[in-house]
């Protein structure tokens, strides 16, 4: 791309982000320089660690430089990730980190600015028109979102002052469109980590004046992170007391299932390694019908086992999705965990999940007014798109032949930058 880039399209996502510039009608990916790079893929994640001369005593890092700062002192930093998941949680304040406590904006400022640091510069000079993926609908049991938009705002601040929110699946839309040579309808299925987002899109034969037009969304909080959930909730869970009790004043109780759901919620796991949460789950132990299994779970918190634990329940999805069984393995804190799983199960495990997302579908349909058989193409993307029981939604409803994907981490912010050029930006505002 020779022209002067015009605008930057950003997918601020649960587990990746991406960054792309775009100038005279043709966009590029930013890619990430140094001997951490994964090229455009640039993990959200952020990691702490106490380091003599650092502003206040704590230096951080983010993206694959934050996964090698935990992977060299795991039990000496904390590992921050899918911290996108409580933008829009008012639940959720601020995340104690050694003693100190950073608001979400906090957060998202910091990565940012690493994000800034790793791009080799080509992020130093930002182009004044900026369009940031937001999901049609937020993570959480009660999304509020003006909280994120608010929160959203103020990360985004120092990052540029022509800001413009889109939601996520219409950046793809946007890519994929570039593909086509003729109109066409389009439904888009948007598979992040933390959400599931649709949208439908009117695409115009090349030459048009209006290129394409957003005709409906809708989304759902559920998406990889809870597909990773239900694994850990059959696989893991269970050998760290899930489903326990303990002596409580003569009765036998319950072991709160608060905790299980911290656990596994990858971006609430590192935030148990506070003073007053081990102090409650030392107490538990000592209460607990089975206080070997409590153990195992304070030790996985203490020596901050998170990121391989998350990594091992990765590589099972990722393998399901590919052939019929695979082998689950974890070693660490206690744990050792070798067992195979069949696709039947996990999609056995999921299957509430993907009703929830098929009625999300139908919702999308319904609100653009488009019949399924008005639908020419519909583009899967995102990492989740690749498990064959989300292919299996639409591949039934509206065929094989009409099923196209590609670029499955990446195509939001080419489409995001795409849109930036686009005279008529306010209708593709969110």
């Amino acid at each position: 791309m020779q022209q002067v880039p015009r605008a930057l399209g950003l997918d601020f996502g649960t587990t990746n982000s991406v960054v792309a510039l775009a100038g005279g009608g043709e966009s590029r990916l930013v890619e990430f320089a140094g001997a951490q790079a994964t090229g455009a893929v640039f993990r959200s994640a952020l990691c702490f660690w106490h380091e003599e001369g650092a502003k206040g005593g704590m230096a951080h890092e983010a993206g694959p430089w934050a996964i090698a700062e935990y992977m060299e002192y795991p039990e000496d930093s904390r590992f921050l990730q899918s911290f996108k998941s409580v933008a829009a949680s008012p639940i959720f304040e601020s995340a104690s980190l050694f003693e100190k406590r950073f608001r979400f904006e906090e957060l998202g400022q910091m990565f940012l600015a690493r994000m800034i640091a790793h791009a080799g510069g080509a992020l130093d000079q930002r182009p004044d028109r900026i369009i940031v993926g937001r999901p049609v609908e937020y993570a959480g049991s009660r999304p509020d979102e003006a909280l994120a938009r608010k929160r959203y705002d103020a990360m985004f601040a120092s990052f540029g002052a022509d800001i413009h929110y889109v939601h996520e699946p219409l950046g793809a839309a946007f890519s994929y469109a570039s593909r086509l040579d003729r109109a066409a309808t389009i439904l888009v299925a948007d598979f992040g980590g933390g959400t599931s987002d649709f949208s439908l899109v009117r695409v115009e034969a090349p030459g048009a004046a209006r290129r394409a037009t957003p005709l409906g969304s809708a989304g759902i909080g559920i998406a990889g992170d809870r597909f990773d959930y239900r694994i850990l909730d059959h696989l893991v869970l269970p050998m760290l007391g899930k489903g326990g009790a303990y002596r409580s004043f003569g009765k036998m109780l319950e072991i709160p299932r608060s905790y299980f759901a911290d656990f596994a919620d990858w971006s609430r796991l590192a935030l148990m390694r506070n003073r007053r949460t081990m102090e409650e789950l030392a107490r538990l132990q000592k209460a607990a019908d089975d206080p070997a299994a409590i153990g195992r779970m304070i030790t996985v918190i203490e020596k901050e086992l998170g990121y391989p634990l998350y990594d091992a329940v990765g590589a099972l999805k990722r393998a399901l999705s590919q052939q019929e069984r695979a082998t689950f393995r974890f070693s660490g804190g206690g744990l050792e965990i070798e067992q195979t799983v069949t696709r039947a199960d996990f999609e056995g495990w999921i299957a509430p999940d993907i009703a929830r997302i098929e009625a999300t579908v139908d919702q999308a349909l319904t609100k653009a007014q488009v019949a399924p058989d008005a639908i020419d193409r519909v583009f899967l993307t995102g990492g989740s798109s690749l498990i064959p029981a989300i292919r299996r939604i639409f591949a039934t409803r509206f065929g094989e032949a009409r099923l196209a994907s590609g670029g499955e981490l990446t195509s939001i912010a080419h489409g995001l930058a795409l849109i930036g050029e686009e005279a008529n930006l306010a209708e593709w505002a969110a």
